[in-house]
């Protein structure tokens, strides 16, 4: 398989047991990877190196921070920007690759992410495959944003849809999907007080409920077995986090 010119752009911090295989799942079309490392404690650096990609060690300051550094670190102006819990689908690979040997036609190009749980990629719900905008020039786009969390690519240009999957691995344990949920609510809730947002009664009451409704009901989560309830379930814990804890920053306390 030949390496095209298009570089692969990846942010870790103790991804020990998930970098290899994120960097192989592209290694063999990119003919670039870079890794830029947040202070990794266990193997992650010494791992990605002996796979070929070129790390760069930076103190993380934000997701969407960190991976615009690491486009802008990229060899070429064509870049794919993977998570090292993401693997690169066979069906999307050959996607990726006929539209880098067609010269790119678009300014960027999404595909379907899905979504792993408990060893099943989800169907239904608020963790059905989504679309991700992932393969894309820089020169005409990138992270953008205020916002450090929850992040995402924008382009100035035609954005086309590749066939094929990209497939995510997010939670190794249910232990540390609640420590996620947590980091990424106290995050949240940080940032939108400091963007001049409050919340209300109505809000900690009202929205959990509602994303547990459009989840498993208008979106058929129900459809995914046990693991639809338990993932809508443990959704509305996120939500209810984030507004209390926007609650209480608003009122003078610590979350």
């Amino acid at each position: 398989m030949t390496a095209r010119p298009l570089s692969l752009c990846v942010i870790t911090q103790n991804e020990a047991d998930r970098i290899r295989d994120c960097l192989a799942s592209a290694a063999p079309f990119c003919d670039d990877m870079v890794v830029v490392d947040g202070g990794s404690t266990d193997d992650t650096v010494a791992i990605a190196r002996a796979a070929g990609a070129r790390v760069i060690e930076r103190s993380f300051d934000g997701f969407r921070s960190q991976k615009a550094f690491a486009v802008a670190q990229a060899k070429n102006d064509w870049v794919l920007c993977l998570d090292a819990d993401e693997r690169v689908g066979p069906e999307l690979r050959a996607a990726i690759e006929k539209a880098c040997d067609s010269g790119f036609d678009a300014a960027g190009y999404r595909f379907y992410r899905r979504n792993d749980f408990f060893g099943h990629f989800m169907r239904h719900g608020n963790a059905g495959a989504d679309k991700v905008l992932r393969l894309f020039d820089r020169r005409r786009g990138g992270w953008r944003g205020p916002r450090e969390i929850h992040e995402s690519v924008t382009v100035d240009g035609e954005v086309r849809m590749l066939p094929g999957f990209l497939d995510h691995y997010p939670y190794r344990s249910l232990s540390e999907l609640m420590a996620k949920q947590e980091r990424y609510a106290h995050m949240m809730a940080t940032e939108e007080f400091a963007a001049g947002k409050r919340a209300t009664m109505m809000q900690i009451v009202v929205s959990p409920a509602w994303r547990f409704f459009r989840g498993y009901v208008l979106r058929a989560g129900f459809l995914d077995g046990w693991r639809g309830i338990v993932y809508a379930l443990l959704r509305v814990e996120y939500v209810r986090r984030k507004y209390v804890k926007l609650w209480l920053l608003q009122h003078g306390q610590k979350p």
